[in-house]
């Protein structure tokens, strides 16, 4: 047995402690940072070859292991733009020279630059929304960009679809031919009478975000049978027929016929046909061709009619919904369940403008940490996988929330105790030893 040897296990031991209450300390110091995961100290024997009549003392190794994958208590705040994960998945986040990490600190604010940026100065990523929800790049970063809520200040939607339920009085008078609002004709000498069983208005959006009032006339032509014809109102004559467009602009006028089943009163089912007599099937809805913004392909807003009906009660609109917006700055931005980024305008308009996507891999606990409480993906940890929330084995979002460190005080106190009480008994090892040495050394006096 060697007594140096014995000291250098000694020596082992006090550094394994000095490891551990260095875990034990960052613990300590990040209980209250959001996101933060706790480091712990693994300990394994170092073990050398010993003989039978003499023991070689070998010595201990420390293993640092992350609790990455172990979920923090969720804690509400005020912040539309404050983050929290529930189950699994990162935020994508990237540094300032666009370098893609992983993340679970969501205390995102908006900086001067329009960026959504957390404590650490990281930028949250997501995919722009276009036409279309974007589809995630499942193995890979490509695609994903700093969400910028600037880039989305003060800009307009054209309006391209919407809705516009009614009921139609069934007891109501039909117009006669001739005299209804689809033969509306600015150049007919003289100009038709026009009657119409009732009217009312919705209001769109050009390309340029200028508001268009378009009025809707229902009118019953016979049994259970009844048009309804759209008109730009900016080109009525006094506010009724007839309709007339300006030099250079487009006549706008549609209509659709509706035909009711007077076993339901609703909307006789099938596309409509009026090569069959009597005409089957019914229009489900009306599309307003409006070129008179100069936009290239013309405007074209599809009105949803599916829910009309025709009882026997007074002319009941219900609510018109029309999708577009006028040009208006963002005042908030509220984040879904599901990540999509979506800006609220000053005249109440809505619009997606990100989707958030989440990351994850197969060995969470093997991410390594880097400052700032982000992770980067090693060979350990596997390879990137991205998706949506709330799809797949990905968590939810919560907004206005974050996710509390997964510190325990109580244990890492008890963890430091511990360690105190076992680096002590190290020193004794060695001081032993050192005392042993000196004996060995007087022998020779």
């Amino acid at each position: 047995m060697s007594i140096f040897g014995t000291m250098k296990t000694a020596v082992s031991g006090m550094n394994a402690q000095a490891n551990r209450l260095g875990t034990v300390g960052d613990n300590i110091a990040n209980s209250s940072t959001v996101g933060y995961k706790r480091a712990s100290t693994a300990f394994s024997s170092l073990v050398l070859p010993s003989t039978q009549g003499s023991y070689s003392s070998g010595g201990v190794e420390t293993n640092v292991r992350y609790s990455i994958s172990e979920q923090g208590g969720i804690q509400y705040t005020t912040s539309n733009t404050d983050l929290a994960i529930q189950g699994e998945g990162f935020f994508i986040v990237s540094d300032p020279n666009g370098s893609p990490y992983l993340t679970r600190a969501g205390s995102f604010q908006k900086d001067s630059n329009g960026y959504l940026v957390n404590t650490a100065g990281y930028q949250l990523m997501g995919y722009p929304y276009g036409p279309h929800p974007p589809a995630a790049v499942v193995n890979g970063f490509n695609g994903l960009e700093a969400i910028n809520i600037n880039d989305f200040g003060l800009i307009s939607s054209p309006s391209s679809q919407g809705s516009f339920p009614a009921n139609l009085n069934k007891e109501a008078t039909a117009v006669a031919a001739g005299s209804r609002p689809s033969d509306n004709d600015p150049t007919a000498s003289p100009l038709p009478s026009i009657s119409f069983t009732n009217k009312s208005s919705l209001t769109g959006y050009d390309h340029a975000g200028a508001k268009v009032l378009y009025d809707f006339y229902y009118t019953k032509v016979g049994d259970n049978t009844w048009e309804v014809t759209v008109f730009r109102q900016d080109q009525s004559t006094d506010g009724g027929f007839p309709y007339e467009a300006a030099a250079g602009d487009t006549l706008v006028q549609q209509t659709a016929t509706l035909r009711f089943d007077p076993n339901t009163n609703k909307l006789v089912p099938g596309p409509l046909d009026t090569s069959t007599t009597p005409p089957t099937g019914s229009d489900k809805q009306i599309v307003i061709t409006d070129p008179n913004d100069g936009a290239t392909p013309a405007q074209t807003i599809t009105i949803d009619l599916s829910e009309m009906t025709q009882f026997a009660s007074a002319f009941t609109p219900g609510k018109g919904i029309i999708d577009g917006n006028s040009p208006s700055p963002i005042t908030d931005v509220q984040i879904g369940g599901d990540g999509v980024v979506t800006a609220v305008y000053q005249d109440g308009g809505r619009r997606p403008i990100y989707q958030l996507a989440l990351a994850t891999v197969p060995a969470i606990d093997k991410l390594q940490p880097q400052n700032g409480n982000v992770y980067l993906p090693t060979n350990d940890s596997g390879v990137v996988t991205i998706g949506f929330p709330t799809s797949g084995a990905f968590g939810q979002i919560y907004s206005g929330a974050l996710e509390s460190s997964n510190v325990d005080i109580a244990n890492e106190l008890t963890e430091m105790i511990e360690s105190q009480r076992v680096y002590t008994a190290n020193s004794k090892v060695f001081q032993t030893g050192s005392d042993l040495m000196d004996v060995l050394i007087n022998l020779k006096r």
